[in-house]
């Protein structure tokens, strides 16, 4: 029977569709790494009519190869021996262009701008959902999977996105801007698996040469963590000097780049025989100077958020406060917050308990006071306020 006459009263299959998986075709969106490699291993055991697809997303020239970066020449060359491992059909898109313009060039102007961009966060958005998520429906894809670890349950008015089983793996804080209708296509296998152990052991099983493959700490086109050289390299003279100043205005000494500096930054500012330590509080680019006080001074209760997905059942505007728990790091807890619309996408968020260095170009994600739903989130789009 071909695939497109497959009855629909068939009982679900492991992805929630209703056909047997040899008539379902799933795109994996493959990495190179073990998360994505596994899981399109895992769909391929099962029977799915499972295409793997690895976007080339910048170039892989001398300067930016790194091993273990994720998206580098070396990962493309992993997610083919995958496929080959378990036969199935690999393709390599160049989406260098897209990349470029959509993630790497924002990235830039934020940084320069003294923001904290977080561009995986915009890859996901603009890239990986949007133009890939539309490739694996040319395809005649049913739906995409990905290596997220992170949870999409049937709600009562559809799928709902929840965080991962694995607190230490969850990475909802990078996916709170997928939609409705993305959410309604993607899959994610790995999100209710309880340790990153078991997708090692899974790999194991399936005798995949990425099995003990280390996970990647970058973001892929910024090798060794350093920003800065990106940058320079991106926007030519964006590293000129200039003065560290306190909050009153006085000259403490100079700096070598606005672009070397974040918000909450102790370590390497260079003021020696001070009493009490410095934190950098607030940066302008346009006045080249970087602004340091106390860490009382990082304190922020108010954070304005713009560009806000909402995944709520109800309307967003639909009531003048939402009590929700809101991060505003990856590597933060949820704290208690008032989420207060000023728009259908912006909001002023009011923390509970104020939190330290909460910097612009950061996401503000949102969460239920209880359980485990994500309610989308937004982008924090000016300084800190208290």
């Amino acid at each position: 029977m071909p695939r497109d006459s497959a009855p629909n009263s068939h009982a679900p299959n492991s992805l929630g569709l209703p056909k047997p998986p040899s008539q379902t075709r799933v795109v994996v969106a493959m990495s190179g790494g073990v998360d994505s490699s596994v899981v399109a291993a895992m769909l391929a055991e099962e029977g799915y009519d499972v295409v793997g697809v690895t976007l080339q997303l910048y170039d892989h020239g001398a300067a930016l190869a790194k091993k273990g970066a994720c998206c580098a020449g070396r990962d493309i060359h992993d997610a083919r021996r995958v496929a080959e491992t378990m036969g199935f059909p690999h393709y390599v898109l160049d989406y260098e262009n897209t990349f470029r313009e959509a993630v790497i060039e924002e990235f830039a102007d934020a940084y320069l701008a003294g923001a904290t961009p977080v561009p995986c966060i915009r890859c996901n958005e603009r890239v990986k959902f949007k133009d890939l998520l539309a490739t694996a429906k040319e395809l005649d894809a049913d739906c995409m999977a990905t290596g997220h670890y992170i949870q999409r349950k049937l709600g009562g008015l559809g799928p709902e996105l929840h965080q991962a089983a694995d607190a230490a793996r969850d990475q909802s804080y990078f996916l709170f801007s997928t939609t409705p209708d993305q959410l309604s296509y993607l899959r994610f296998p790995l999100g209710h698996l309880a340790s990153k152990a078991e997708t090692r052991a899974l790999a194991a099983k399936y005798g995949l040469p990425v099995a003990d493959k280390p996970d990647s700490q970058d973001i892929c086109f910024v090798p060794n963590g350093n920003y800065a050289a990106v940058i320079e390299k991106l926007r030519p003279g964006s590293a000129d000097p200039g003065q560290i100043v306190d909050l009153d205005g006085n000259v403490l000494g100079d700096h070598r780049g606005v672009i070397h500096y974040t918000i909450g930054q102790r370590k390497g500012l260079g003021l020696g025989g001070l009493e009490d330590p410095l934190y950098v509080v607030k940066l302008d680019p346009a006045m080249r100077r970087v602004i340091v006080g106390p860490k009382a001074a990082l304190s922020t209760r108010i954070i304005p958020v713009r560009e806000i997905n909402w995944l709520g059942d109800e309307a967003f505007d639909s009531r003048a406060e939402w009590h929700l728990n809101v991060k505003v790091r990856s590597t933060r807890p949820p704290r208690e917050a008032i989420l207060r619309p000023t728009g259908p996408t912006t909001a002023e968020v009011e923390l509970l308990a104020a939190e330290d260095g909460v910097s612009a170009g950061q996401a503000c994600v949102f969460y239920a006071p209880e359980g485990s739903r994500i309610y989308g989130g937004g982008w924090i789009w000016k300084g800190p306020s208290s």
